[in-house]
């Protein structure tokens, strides 16, 4: 099942700087780990060591935050987007 993941520009070194790319899986983590396969040294940008999404990337399966779906144990689903967006702190 490919899905659209549209990966942001601090994550495009890993991707030969597509902005997106065709990656199957049937959830969110299923996909991180086949876009580890394809484009290896993304994953641990993504995931923390106990495998759970970094506390400072959201990522969005059809526009839906995925923390207010099922995480990682979100379907995805043939033609489906995800976008990967990582967050930004700071400021006055």
């Amino acid at each position: 099942m490919p899905v659209s993941v549209r990966i942001p520009t601090p994550l495009r070194k890993f991707t030969n700087d597509q902005s997106d790319v065709e990656i199957d899986g049937a959830s969110v983590g299923q996909v991180i780990d086949n876009l580890e396969a394809a484009h290896g040294g993304i994953k641990e940008k993504l995931v923390d060591d106990d495998g759970s999404i970094r506390r400072f990337v959201n990522i969005y399966v059809n526009d839906e935050d995925i923390r207010f779906l099922d995480g990682a144990d979100t379907e995805v689903k043939d033609g489906d987007s995800v976008t990967i967006v990582p967050a930004i702190a700071g400021g006055c």
